[in-house]
């Protein structure tokens, strides 16, 4: 499916601009490939420049509670520095590299709800508009697939996953905002754990994955959040008992006893010593870092009111462009049948 729309800022008899991203998910650090359709208009144009950005709906806490919006986590320059001619038609090629902490949005092929973009802009004579945008899939890494696969055998179930503004303490993480994938245990765990949530932020050798365990309350103590950090490798990914590993790492989870006191998780505390705490998005203390200019598993789609709109790499982004998000994964499902420029 191809997303067009005229150039708003040229008028009737501007360029048009279609962008074809190649089929298939990509995977974070991957290459992302496609084409970018130009045909000239009623007079030829300039063109400056052509620019992708990644973009992504996050949510944010602030004092004014829990808004959602759209974030650029990434732009690069893919063509520019010609004359397109009248009526001319041309293909512009490009791949570029996504970002290795760019969150995932389907497992198996299905929906995690969360909302990925690609946007293309295109500056003509000094003008720029943001003229095209097209659904980014994102598939797991190798390991990112065995985790969670290992969590299904263990008898966790998928709830919900979206992306949070804001840094985890004690980490690497490199983009202003982090995905939470929100597990339900099984029945026998349920007693003493609510939920799971957990955290990939990979890197070119391997990952830290982020466990916060919701503890329900005891009888004579708070529940409170648990949070614990594992590093692991890309490499022989395929031959680790990963059972083991998440079944490990879950017992380390449900050991932290109520003692430890009820901040762990959302403050700038650090009981466990070592390990990564919360510290979401404060409109006065930006947190710096960008990159350069299972089976039975359900699906949750995040929904929310358009509050908050914050740009990270080259500025504000426009509040509409939520909706516009929105919109291009709407017709993206109902227009497989289109045709394509």
């Amino acid at each position: 499916m191809v997303f067009k729309r005229l150039l708003g800022s040229l008028g009737v008899g501007g360029p048009t601009l279609d962008t074809v991203l190649d089929h298939g998910a990509a995977g974070p650090g991957q290459p992302l490939s496609g084409q970018i359709h130009l045909k000239g208009g009623d007079a030829g144009f300039d063109i400056e420049r052509i620019t992708l950005e990644l973009v992504a709906r996050v949510e944010a806490e602030t004092h004014e509670g829990e808004h959602e919006g759209v974030i650029v986590f990434d732009r690069c320059t893919v063509g520019g520095g010609f004359r397109l001619a009248e009526g001319e038609q041309r293909n512009i090629p490009f791949g570029v590299t996504l970002p290795w902490e760019t969150p995932i949005t389907e497992l198996h092929g299905q929906s995690l709800g969360v909302v990925l973009g690609v946007r293309t802009e295109l500056a003509v004579a000094g003008a720029r508009d943001n003229s095209d945008l097209d659904p980014l899939y994102v598939r797991p890494l190798p390991a990112q697939e065995a985790i969670l696969e290992a969590f299904g055998q263990l008898g966790y179930g998928f709830k919900s996953a979206d992306l949070e503004l804001g840094r985890i303490g004690g980490t690497g993480q490199q983009l202003p905002f982090y995905q939470e994938i929100e597990l339900i245990p099984p029945p026998e765990c349920a007693h003493t754990v609510s939920e799971i949530e957990l955290t990939f932020l990979t890197n070119p050798g391997g990952m830290e994955v982020v466990l916060e365990a919701d503890k329900r309350a005891g009888l004579f103590s708070e529940g409170h959040d648990a949070l614990n950090r594992h590093v692991v490798s890309h490499e022989g990914a395929a031959h680790r008992d990963w059972n083991a590993v998440v079944s490990s790492w879950i017992s380390q989870l449900s050991e932290h006893h109520a003692s430890h006191g009820t901040h762990s998780a959302h403050g700038h505390h650090d009981p466990y010593g070592s390990h990564a705490y919360k510290d979401h998005y404060d409109h006065g203390d930006q947190h710096g870092g960008h990159h350069r200019s299972g089976p039975g598993m359900g699906t949750v789609v995040a929904a929310g009111a358009a509050g908050l709109a914050v740009g990270v790499v080259g500025g504000i982004v426009a509040a509409e462009v939520i909706d516009e998000i929105g919109d291009a994964f709407e017709c993206d499902d109902e227009g497989s049948g289109e045709e394509e420029a």
